[in-house]
C-alpha cells in the first residue's frame, strides 16, 4: 500500500513533518496494524488547525454544528450550504487530517442521483475527502463509492433518525437487536464503505462488529473496543450548554475559561484600565511636537476672539 506524503507548512509547528497525510486507505492499515485512530469534530479554520497540528487522524466536519455552532435543537435544519460553509473553513485549516463531511438531513433522502450530486459538491466545493451518511443505505453507498466519493457509515443511534427514535436513545439493547445491526454493518463494508461510526450501543456489540469487520470502526458512546473514538470538539473542552452524555470525557472547562476572560475584559472597560497607555499607539515625537504647536497656535486664536468678544459687548 502506498501512503501520500503531504508536506505540513511550516505554520503547522505541532504536527511532524515525517507524519504521512491520512487518507482513507490508510485508516485500513491502522486497522491492520493495530493503531488507534483519534477523530474529533470541527467547524471552522482555528479549530481545525488546533484539531490537526495535535495530530488527530480525522477531522469530521459534523452536522452537529447545527447544535453547538448555529443553536438550532437538533441536526435536522442543518442544510447542504451551510455544511459547505463550515467545511470550506476547516479545509483551509488542516495539513494531515482525512476531513470527513457529514451530509446533513434531507440531502440524500430522495433518489440516488440528487445525493451524489450533493455528496460531489463537498469534495468539488468544500474539499472534502470523504463524505458520512446515517443508516443502512447500501444502494447509496454502491453509487458513491461508484462515482469515486469515499464514504463512511454511521449505525446506531443516528441523530438525524431523533424523532423515529423518539429522542437519542442507546441503541441495539436486546439480541435480536445487535443480529439486524450486525447484519447492517457487513452490509455497508459490503457496499463500500470505508468506514462505519458506531454510535450510542453497548460496548458488547461495538467490539462485535468491530472485529468481524475489515473496515475500521469510529466509536462515540460505543465503549472502548472500536479501532478508533470520535467526540464533538465542543463537549471535549465544556463548551456546550446542557449536561454531558455518560459518554463524554471533558479535558478542559473552555467555557467557565472564556466567560471569566469576557467578564475581566468588560470590567477593565468599564473602570478605564483597557487599553493602557503601552496598548495604545503613539505619533513620533515630531509629530507630536508640530500638533502640539498647532494647539497652542489655535489656543491663542481663541483667547484673542475670546477677547474681542468681551470689548464688543462691553
Amino acid at each position: 500500500m502506498s501512503l501520500t506524503n503531504f508536506p505540513v507548512s511550516a505554520r503547522a509547528s505541532g504536527a511532524s513533518p515525517s507524519l504521512p497525510k491520512v487518507t482513507m486507505p490508510a485508516l485500513a492499515e491502522m486497522k491492520r496494524q493495530g493503531k488507534p485512530i483519534s477523530a474529533l469534530t470541527a467547524y471552522d479554520y482555528a479549530t481545525a488547525r488546533i484539531v490537526d497540528e495535535a495530530g488527530i487522524d480525522l477531522v469530521l466536519v459534523g452536522d452537529s454544528l447545527g447544535m453547538v455552532v448555529l443553536g438550532y435543537e437538533n441536526t435536522l435544519p442543518v442544510t447542504v450550504d451551510e455544511m459547505l460553509h463550515h467545511t470550506r473553513a476547516v479545509r483551509r485549516g488542516v495539513s494531515r487530517a482525512l476531513v470527513v463531511a457529514d451530509m446533513p438531513f434531507g440531502s440524500y433522502h430522495a433518489s440516488l442521483p440528487e445525493a451524489v450530486a450533493n455528496a460531489a459538491r463537498f469534495l468539488k466545493e468544500g474539499g472534502a475527502e470523504a463524505v458520512k451518511i446515517e443508516g443502512p443505505r447500501t444502494e447509496l453507498v454502491r453509487a458513491l463509492t461508484g462515482a469515486e466519493i469515499p464514504v463512511v457509515g454511521h449505525l446506531g443511534l443516528t441523530p438525524q433518525s431523533v424523532h423515529r427514535m423518539g429522542g437519542y436513545r442507546v441503541q441495539a439493547r436486546t439480541a435480536e437487536a445487535v443480529t439486524r445491526l450486525k447484519a447492517d454493518a457487513r452490509a455497508l463494508a459490503r457496499a463500500g464503505a470505508g468506514a462505519l461510526v458506531l454510535e450510542g450501543i453497548p460496548r458488547e456489540a461495538a467490539e462485535a462488529i468491530t472485529a468481524e469487520l475489515e473496515i475500521p470502526t469510529i466509536g462515540i458512546g460505543a465503549g472502548p473496543g472500536c479501532d478508533g473514538q470520535i467526540l464533538v470538539f465542543h463537549d471535549l473542552i465544556g463548551l456546550t450548554f446542557a449536561p454531558a452524555a455518560k459518554f463524554v470525557r471533558r479535558y478542559a472547562d473552555m467555557g467557565a475559561l472564556i466567560r471569566s476572560a469576557v467578564e475581566q475584559y468588560r470590567e477593565d472597560v468599564e473602570h478605564r484600565v483597557f487599553p493602557s497607555d503601552e496598548e495604545s499607539y503613539h505619533l513620533p515625537g515630531a509629530a507630536r511636537r508640530g500638533m502640539r504647536m498647532e494647539l497652542d497656535g489655535d489656543a491663542v486664536v481663541n483667547q484673542d476672539a475670546l477677547e474681542e468678544w468681551e470689548e464688543f459687548t462691553h
